[in-house]
């Protein structure tokens, strides 16, 4: 038989980092991937681990670079992450470093943040991901569990109908789910978490300004205006389970459900995915 790929790394490293001075401080906590690929062929195939570096040293590069880089951005702290591997194992020829951020948002006090305290954000993660070999490197920013929804203003409707169809039309409906997203980068823009946040705006922007026809609707115009207002974008993909809300139906107690009382479900959901590129 042939060993066709191989890769391996440390995951779910989780790293709090504490910057600033005397009581002012800044949190960036991370939940780290670390995967190489390389010379290590031997270690599955001739029980030869002699080229094989041991996943708990990648886990303390991980920390390491965590000292060394207190205020890195997620996307900054994985490339620094895979430059320092690939740098200290020439045997390795590939590095793919990934985060997931945990945000915390500094707490408001009588109107004025407070310098040290903070909550936790409790919707969604931050993702990033950089790929790096020996040539350069290409970086992935995200979301993950993004969740929002609209009230009215979405429906569905002039759909194939046959006799396996039992969903009526509707032109008014609640339109909820929990997003993964991600965007690949053609350069680095000035600064991630600007350009983050800008992705992010255009996204909601389109999502709560416009009437939606359909997810594959919203979607489609969702991704095309953070390509547009984000020169560095490559491309964009986004995939959004249903979160469904269904009308209860009140007609047995002589009362008339215009749209205002549901039941929520999220099993089984429709996946609405796509990617869109320039």
């Amino acid at each position: 038989m042939k060993l066709l790929n191989s890769t391996y790394g440390k995951g779910r490293v989780r790293v709090m980092r504490l910057s600033g001075q005397g009581k002012n401080r800044e949190v960036r906590e991370l939940t780290v991937l670390a995967m190489l690929a390389g010379d290590i062929a031997q270690a599955y195939t001739q029980a030869d681990n002699s080229t094989t570096v041991s996943t708990d040293t990648i886990k303390n590069v991980v920390n390491i670079v965590a000292s060394e880089e207190l205020e890195a951005g997620p996307e900054a702290f994985c490339r620094a992450v895979a430059k320092r591997l690939l740098n200290s194992y020439p045997g390795m020829t590939n590095a793919t470093v990934s985060a997931r951020e945990v945000r915390w948002n500094r707490l408001t006090v009588d109107g004025t943040a407070h310098p040290h305290a903070f909550t936790l954000d409790g919707n969604g993660q931050g993702t990033a991901e950089v790929v790096m070999d020996r040539d350069g490197d290409r970086v992935t920013s995200g979301l993950s569990g993004f969740t929002f929804l609209k009230a009215t203003e979405s429906g569905w409707s002039n759909y194939i109908k046959d006799r396996y169809t039992t969903l009526p039309e509707t032109q008014d409906r609640i339109l909820a789910t929990s997003m993964e997203a991600s965007w690949r980068w053609s350069r680095d823009p000035a600064d991630f978490a600007t350009a983050n946040a800008r992705v992010l705006d255009a996204l909601m922007r389109v999502f709560t300004m416009t009437y939606s026809y359909s997810a594959q609707d919203s979607l489609y115009r969702m991704g095309s205006a953070a390509i547009e207002a984000v020169p560095e974008l490559e491309d964009i993909s986004i995939a959004c389970p249903n979160k469904h809300y269904v009308p209860i139906n009140l007609g047995p107690f002589g009362l008339d459900n215009s749209n205002r009382v549901f039941t929520a479900t999220d099993e089984p959901h429709g996946q609405i995915e796509c990617t869109v590129g320039r």
